[in-house]
């Protein structure tokens, strides 16, 4: 059986993410000026959101896959449409979690297909 995380190790996780995808988005931006003197754009867009799922291999004998499914993978995968160029896109949720370790910009509520209420959504800077 699964267990819940302490607030210590919580931290220490959405520290490490935050990081994570802030340097994701730093070696894209460098690589992009590579790319821009071949003529091509290079964008790059991160979307998180924090919650519980469920993870589990589907499929038959022959042929199986492990997927993801909940609402926090549907927040995620919605966020990532909203994602521009150079944008780390949090859910309200992780992004109270984050302040502690990032500057955050507060994008205020956004209306997200398959949501039944707006979501606050904010955009991770950089880290502090």
């Amino acid at each position: 059986m699964p267990q819940a995380l302490s607030h210590d190790h919580l931290m220490v996780r959405v520290s490490m993410t935050a990081r994570l995808a802030l340097e994701m988005r730093d070696a894209v931006r460098d690589l992009s000026v590579g790319w821009a003197r071949r003529g091509q754009r290079l964008g790059f867009g991160i979307r998180m959101a924090q919650g519980y799922a469920t993870l589990g291999r589907i499929g038959f004998e022959d042929r199986f896959d492990c997927t993801a499914i909940g609402a926090v993978i549907n927040l995620a995968a919605r966020l990532c449409a909203e994602a521009a160029d150079g944008q780390v896109l949090v859910s309200g949720r992780l992004a109270a979690a984050a302040e502690a370790v990032a500057v955050i910009e507060e994008l205020g509520e956004r209306e997200l297909r398959g949501m039944a209420r707006p979501v606050a959504v904010a955009n991770l800077q950089r880290l502090k």
